[in-house]
């Protein structure tokens, strides 16, 4: 009999592949499916982003690069994070991934093991979690809550840390409740950090390009006080809309960017050169696609905020960023997941259940707004429908 290590019974997934996968099959079934599940832009690549891809394979870029990605890419990335937030960077620690993840397992591996703790986000992205499992740390939920606009608390935050706290996980704007910090929360947090220099801080900006209202994105990395134990992630897969692309860049303290190479070349060895000279092309190349896809997110979002607070027993605050919002479910008397598998099953809308994200988020269901305006009001106007009808499960 196979026999794996114990570690990987304790490995998680991220459940919005496997609603993609059902709503997949319905439609293969013939079913109309709206799907507000996933979450990717629904628009194409830029087309000069693209073409800088086409280009690279026709002038002979087909082969191994740098573990941490070419040069003119990282240096790319660089000049891009001075441009926009004014704060230098060394290339030398900008490090080009096949997308976000490997950012995350690879600050994790460093510092989970038994005995350790790690905090993360709760409702976060699934994969926090599920990778400190793996590592056999202990994972420590950082409460995310409604009444907060879904922004964490730089209070409630350090009274978790412990002499056994490793890492410290923060996503701001966040998956999946859209939820931004604002600026004075994150300086409260930062100068409370300072009374523990051995925690780490992997600092998930991804969907750092969408923010609304005039909220604005702050990054971790304009703390000179953190720099020198701050991971950033980031990437191109929501800005550009690059998902299937696979590109990230993340920055690392000097002291740990050698660790991340040699995990780099013990796992994937590089990212593919042709997407690299794509990613160089989107960060140097004409930015309005970007600013019409924010803007048609941002007409999108309020659509939705509209129509989920007139549907029986919801209501939603309204996301500053990303491209989700996290409306609230416990009056219509349905628990989350099976409230979105029957409207998966019922009427073909696709929704991912608040507890696919963490312990808090019962009571919850994310709605990806990366759809057009027309499926959205479609997809409401079932869920209407089904509510009136299915007051309870």
């Amino acid at each position: 009999m196979l026999r794996t290590v114990a570690a990987f019974d304790r490995m998680g997934e991220e459940n919005a592949f496997a609603v993609l996968a059902r709503a997949t099959e319905l439609a293969q079934q013939g079913r109309d499916i709206i799907n507000l599940g996933i979450g990717q832009p629904d628009f194409q690549t830029p087309t000069h982003i693209v073409e800088a891809a086409i280009k690279a394979l026709k002038d002979g870029h087909h082969g191994y690069t740098p573990a941490t990605g070419i040069k003119p890419l990282r240096e790319a990335v660089a000049a891009d994070i001075h441009k926009r937030f004014k704060v230098e960077i060394s290339p030398d620690l900008v490090f080009i991934a096949p997308g976000g993840k490997p950012t995350m397992y690879a600050a994790i591996l460093m510092f989970g093991e038994p005995g350790a703790d790690i905090l993360y986000p709760d409702p976060g992205f699934p994969i926090y979690r599920s990778m400190i499992e793996f590592t056999g740390a202990r994972p420590i939920p950082v409460p995310i809550r409604e009444e907060n606009n879904f922004a964490f608390s730089a209070d409630e935050t350090l009274k978790l840390i412990t002499p056994k706290t490793r890492l410290l996980i923060l996503n701001s704007p966040a998956n999946p409740t859209g939820g931004v910090t604002p600026k004075a929360e994150i300086a409260k947090l930062v100068a409370g950090l300072e009374k523990f220099p051995d925690v780490a801080v992997l600092s998930d900006e991804i969907y750092d390009q969408m923010t609304y209202d005039g909220e604005e994105h702050v990054t971790l990395l304009s703390y000179p006080s953190i720099r020198d134990r701050l991971i950033l992630l980031n990437g191109w897969s929501k800005t550009y809309a690059m998902t299937g692309w696979r590109l990230g860049w993340s920055v690392w303290p000097a002291k740990l960017y050698d660790f991340a190479r040699k995990l780099a070349v013990n796992s994937y060895s590089c990212v593919n050169a042709p997407t690299q000279y794509a990613g160089l092309a989107a960060l140097t190349g004409p930015q309005d696609a970007v600013k019409k896809m924010v803007a048609e997110f941002d007409k999108r979002r309020k659509v939705v905020v509209e129509g989920l607070n007139k549907l029986p027993g919801v209501s939603c605050r309204t996301p500053k960023g990303a491209f989700y919002a996290f409306p609230n479910v416990k009056n219509t008397g349905w628990k989350a997941k099976p409230l979105a598998s029957t409207l998966l099953d019922e009427t073909g809308v696709a929704l991912i259940g608040g507890p696919d994200f963490g312990i808090l988020g019962e009571g919850y269901i994310r709605v990806s707004y990366a759809n057009s305006t027309e499926n959205i009001q479609k997809a409401l106007a079932r869920m209407g429908e089904f509510l009136e009808k299915r007051k309870a499960a």
